[in-house]
């Protein structure tokens, strides 16, 4: 029999625990390992931030359903890794052996990079936990009764632009269904070389795409941006041309800030020897196991890639659901191969599917591979992927509460756009 240890019930870890008890017998052991209690669907963030959602619509408790699934979960932070005896150490002292690890851990959000900034104790807003975008709508709350300046962006080092192009949108939409807007001046700040390059070297034609949206909205942009400093009524933001030379200093004003951190890895992971880069990201091959220990795999947000292009200001490169779920197969059936004795042999696809939501619009953005060259760039605006999200949304929750893995609506999206192969 063999214990099989997942560390992380986000969107690659509890997909990772259905698939693996759908692909073994039995009479090996399923547990997963979570800091908190409750699963949340980290993309409707964004709408929590604006009260379009309340936290107890995207989240919901792990352990009853991880139980049908005769799933053993343990509600507590790992906080010690020690891979030569395949232990891990939890929060409350006590400890669990593995015979193998899945590491989908998901990011420690870096705020500390900037002076100034982060929701608890700095002067800027978060939507990458759920925690964080009720923070971000209880004080938005306040801040419409004497609106003013509101910035928007990610700052160096990010590498999920996604939820800022999402938030800056949505928020636009529901000033004007308050008829505030034209209080609130608006600015993008952001690390990316040009609007639309999202740590992808652009999708299609996502540059003129979003710069057209966000000049229709009259949301004014800084790209090539470096913030030195949060302050309360402001950032301290040097832009850079494309040759990495500093050009021009801003102070940009505000009332409210929304800015997405820099990711790195986490404690559990970043201190052990060998096992992650510098930045604390997991090192694995192409069977996502790890490069130093055989029986560790990693999947999502927690693994190192490569940037898809050096940029004047550092950025990252965004691991999305549909590449994640992806990993999480290869994993689960590498596993399987191993525990059968057989080599493991199945390669995840590097690609991209993303809905962006806009508020009253979205934008769709299809990159296979994610990494340049593709064989396939899309990208389309439309009313109907507002509604797609949506949609997406209240699949995913159901999908994670009856643990149903299969990415059936990923695939539907994919045929829908006449794209078969990944």
């Amino acid at each position: 029999m063999s214990h099989i240890v997942i560390i992380g019930a986000g969107t690659g870890g509890m997909p990772a625990a259905y698939e693996m008890r759908s692909a073994l017998s039995k009479q090996h052991e399923i547990t997963v390992i979570n800091a908190e209690e409750y699963f949340e669907f980290v993309p409707s963030n964004p709408w929590v931030a604006l009260g379009w959602r309340k936290p107890a619509d995207i989240t919901f408790g792990i352990e009853p359903y991880l139980k049908k699934k005769g799933i053993n979960f343990i509600a507590q932070r790992a906080v010690k890794l020690e891979p030569a005896q395949n232990r891990i150490t939890l929060q409350n002292g006590e400890s669990v052996d593995y015979d193998y690890l899945v590491l989908s851990t998901g990011p420690r959000l870096a705020f500390e990079l900037v002076e100034g900034a982060g929701p608890d104790s700095g002067h800027t807003h978060s939507v990458c936990t759920v925690r964080h975008a009720q923070h971000a709508f209880n004080d938005y709350q306040a801040f419409l009764e004497n609106p003013g300046p509101i910035i928007v962006g990610a700052f160096q080092g990010a590498s999920c632009f996604g939820p800022a192009y999402e938030y800056a949108m949505a928020l636009d939409t529901d000033l004007r269904r308050r008829k505030l807007r034209h209080k609130v001046p608006m600015t993008f700040v952001t690390s990316e070389p040009y609007i639309g390059h999202m740590g992808l070297g652009g999708v299609g034609d996502s540059k003129g795409m979003l710069e057209s949206e966000l000049r229709n909205r009259h949301i004014k942009w800084i790209t090539n941006a470096k913030t030195l400093k949060a302050e309360a009524d402001s950032l301290q933001v040097e832009e850079y041309n494309d040759l990495g030379e500093k050009i021009r200093d801003h102070r940009v004003e505000k009332k409210f800030a929304m800015m997405l951190p820099a990711f790195r890895g986490q404690p559990v992971v970043a201190e052990v020897d060998g096992l992650s880069n510098p930045l604390g990201f997991i090192t694995v091959n192409e069977h996502q196991r790890s490069t130093r220990y055989p029986n560790i795999f990693a999947a999502g947000v927690a693994i190192a890639l490569p940037p898809v292009e050096v940029t004047p200001v550092p950025t990252g490169t965004p691991k999305t659901g549909y590449m994640i779920e992806s990993m999480v197969t290869a994993i689960v059936h590498n596993v399987a191969n191993e525990i059968a004795g057989r080599p493991a042999e199945t390669v995840g696809t590097l690609s991209t599917i993303c809905l962006a939501d806009m508020g009253d619009t979205g934008a769709a953005f299809v990159a296979i591979p994610q990494i340049p060259p593709r064989n396939v760039t899309w990208s389309k605006k439309g009313k109907w992927v507002h509604y797609a999200k949506i949609a997406f949304e209240k699949y995913f929750m159901r999908k994670m509460k009856t643990g149903n893995s299969e990415p059936i609506y990923e695939k539907y999206v994919l045929k829908a756009l006449g794209i078969t192969r990944v």
